[in-house]
């Protein structure tokens, strides 16, 4: 990969993660890949978000708010030139209980785009068991273009270019 292109993305991961906010903000999300092929993101384990009593049991929305979030993340670094975008379907497939304490892993990436909507995979794990999904989900965004993309406007308000 060119070193332009590695830097534009390491920009990108950069940005992402200076601007969440909420819910996103307490996952402490953390980049650990990030290329055109997709994204590998890891959330520490915290035990505010389990539902059980051992607090071990992961409420299902915080596997739902880590894909929607990571596939946001994958659409800019895949697609060029996106204004904004918003999640227009989002399904999530709960395959096992969400239980333990490791830290949970996402890969994600967009596998086709048109002009205005574009599709995401993606899979979730604990951390050391990529064998043993606990969720896999789809999505669908609808992309809004522009002279100035995201991106560049996220670059240009950061004082960056």
């Amino acid at each position: 990969m060119p070193d332009i292109e590695k830097t534009k993305m390491e920009q990108i991961a950069q940005i992402w993660n200076a601007r969440r906010s909420g819910l996103i903000t307490e996952m402490a999300l953390k980049i650990e890949e990030v290329s055109k092929e997709g994204v590998l993101v890891r959330m520490p384990f915290n035990p505010d978000f389990c539902v059980d009593r051992n607090q071990t049991l992961l409420h299902g929305s915080i596997l739902t708010a880590l894909l929607d979030s990571v596939f946001g993340l994958a659409n800019l670094i895949a697609i060029e030139g996106i204004s904004a975008m918003a999640t227009l379907d989002l399904r999530v497939d709960y395959l096992r209980a969400a239980q333990s304490r490791a830290d949970v892993i996402v890969r994600a990436h967009c596998f086709r785009a048109t002009r205005h909507i574009c599709f995401n995979s993606g899979s979730i794990w604990f951390d050391q068991h990529e064998d043993e999904e606990i969720a896999r989900g789809t999505a669908s965004f609808a992309l809004t273009r522009g002279e100035i993309g995201l991106y560049d406007a996220l670059l240009k308000e950061e004082g960056r270019t």
